[in-house]
């Protein structure tokens, strides 16, 4: 998956705006400008398309930390200048404030299964025997199941 496509996904998910985009980086530390999420969200095919680099992707989901459960005290955390699929799917976890087993509950929406075992593999430090690389396919099912969570399925959460 591209940081584009994870910051569209994102975006959709949450149903953000432009000015909750350029907020959110803001947050991370970042000043971007209207034209530059346009462009980033842009389909690759397009001519304006610009790619969003791993740097500004981890500022976003910085960012989105921050947004979502406060900036904590001293100093903030420092963009990583290259970016795994591992990474993205922590820091996420970290933003939405998610167990593992509300991890597993999101895959599951995207009729995604993984056990407990595996899933910790792909939070565990590089070098570390258990850890395992976190491929596309399970990072693009956590945000389909993110996309049901918070987007599609917000009608029954009213109903409940």
């Amino acid at each position: 998956m591209t940081n584009n496509d994870v910051l569209r996904r994102i975006r959709y998910t949450f149903d953000f705006e432009d000015s909750k985009m350029i907020a959110i980086f803001g947050e991370g530390g970042c000043e971007v400008s209207r034209e530059q999420i346009s462009n980033w969200l842009k389909k690759d095919d397009d001519a304006d398309f610009q790619e969003c680099t791993d740097e500004e992707l981890a500022t976003f989901l910085n960012g989105l930390i921050n947004d979502r459960r406060g900036k904590k005290e001293g100093d903030q955390p420092v963009p990583e200048k290259r970016l795994t699929n591992n990474i993205i799917f922590k820091k996420l976890k970290i933003a939405l404030n998610l167990k593992n087993d509300d991890v597993l509950e999101i895959l599951g929406f995207a009729d995604f299964d993984l056990s407990q075992h595996e899933l910790s593999a792909f939070f565990r430090k590089k070098g570390h025997k258990n850890y395992r690389e976190c491929k596309d396919q399970v990072l693009r099912n956590f945000l389909q199941g993110m996309q049901f969570k918070y987007r599609d399925n917000a009608y029954l959460k009213v109903e409940k």
